[in-house]
């Protein structure tokens, strides 16, 4: 198949990014022609008077990121377009371009982005749905959600409002990928049609495990002092506040590596107040990351808000590594209790507390969960399975296209 990839990037790279170049270097291995349209938003940097001025109603509609598609679709004429974000600079005027060119489209929603400003239904570090199913989502612009920025916060909702009324992305999309079923059942409550959304989660590829999986307890316990591991971005949202408290209740009695950074680093550490049961270690390169994760008697996900598919999760999955996770969310979608790993109240340290005690204290059990979790991703979240999905959900694309248009 030839297949074109539109993809807006954001100045900070981040996961989405890593998702497009991943599902690239799967599609060109197995054969495929890819294109690509990217836009990067450190173009806004180098605009003139005119381009500043002309950003609001760009984001709303982009006139010349559509003439750009358009001419890319005359002269490549792909079998489908797979669309991964388009805000703010490629604007839903990319759908538009693929509907004149009679190309289908298949769009990622790696986000909230359609529902919600800030993409993330979040608000002070607390899940936030008061957007959702609002044609106009006012209420972000009250509380400059995005950016922190009302007018910016305004513009996001605009683009939101129109296309919402004119039913654009229902009309216009031929199938959404939602990365879970989570995602998916708010997506239908946002209003999207259900039938034209599939579930793909994201993919971990290369395997970061060679060894069989009764050997993975084993591989643990020689590699060192056993730890809780906390990987991620150090932030609110991210459940910090109620780890270091749940920690605190432990009183030491059980190491924890804490990789990453971010905002809340400096008033984390002084909450520990040194001490050395809780390690911080910054950021780590991938493989620094990945040895960690193999050396951990279990990952801590603490998260606090409605997380897209935390690879995180997937690759301690991939490493035979069991996970304590909020109940919330995909999170408990993902992290099947007592099978793959251990659910506890979101934002409550005591039972946090009470579930990493229990995990430490039973290790046989835990290593039971390790070897679940890694099941589940040689089920779910191989490149194998991935590919398999992604041309389904490319022939489910192209056949809805025919049947709205037999001649194209």
């Amino acid at each position: 198949m030839r297949i074109l990839l539109l993809h807006n990037r954001y100045q900070q790279p981040g996961g989405e990014d890593s998702v497009v170049e991943a599902e690239k270097r799967l599609l060109l291995d197995a054969g495929h022609r890819v294109v690509e349209y990217s836009r990067h938003n450190d173009e806004i940097a180098g605009y003139g008077l005119w381009q500043k001025a002309t950003l609001a109603p760009r984001t709303v509609w982009a006139w010349d990121s559509y003439r750009e598609i358009k001419s890319l679709l005359e002269s490549e004429r792909p079998d489908a377009a797979h669309v991964h974000n388009t805000f703010p600079l490629i604007s839903p005027a990319a759908y538009d371009a693929c509907r004149d060119a009679d190309v289908p489209v298949v769009q990622t929603l790696h986000n909230y982005r359609l529902f919600c400003p800030g993409a993330a239904f979040t608000r002070k570090g607390r899940v936030c749905e008061d957007c959702l199913g609002k044609v106009l989502p006012w209420p972000a612009i009250l509380h400059a959600c995005y950016r922190g920025n009302r007018a910016a916060s305004a513009t996001a909702a605009a683009m939101l409002g129109v296309h919402s009324a004119l039913h654009a992305w229902a009309r216009k999309v031929d199938v959404f990928i939602a990365l879970t079923e989570f995602a998916r059942r708010k997506c239908i409550e946002g209003g999207l049609p259900a039938e034209k959304i599939v579930v793909k989660p994201n993919f971990v590829d290369p395997d970061p495990l060679t060894l069989n999986q009764h050997e993975l307890g084993a591989n643990r316990k020689s590699a060192g002092e056993p730890y809780a591991l906390f990987l991620g971005r150090l932030a609110a949202e991210k459940g910090l506040r109620t780890l270091v408290a749940a920690w605190k209740r432990l009183d030491g009695r059980v190491p924890l590596r804490i990789v990453g950074d971010g905002p809340l680093r400096r008033e984390l550490e002084t909450s520990v107040n040194g001490s050395g049961s809780v390690q911080f270690e910054g950021h780590l390169t991938r493989g620094q990351v990945l040895e960690a994760l193999k050396g951990a008697c279990f990952l801590v996900f603490p998260s606090e808000w409605y997380e897209g598919l935390p690879l995180a999760i997937v690759e301690a999955f991939a490493c035979g590594v069991p996970v304590i996770a909020s109940r919330l969310g995909a999170m408990a979608e993902i992290v099947e209790d007592g099978k793959t790993g251990l659910h506890f109240t979101p934002g409550d340290s005591e039972d946090l507390a009470a579930k990493v005690e229990w995990a430490w204290t039973h290790p046989a059990e835990m290593e039971g969960m390790g070897r679940g979790g890694r099941a589940e991703y040689e089920a779910k979240y191989t490149a194998r399975r991935n590919y398999e999905l992604l041309m389904d959900t490319y022939r489910g694309a192209v056949q809805a296209a025919q049947e709205r248009n037999p001649l194209c």
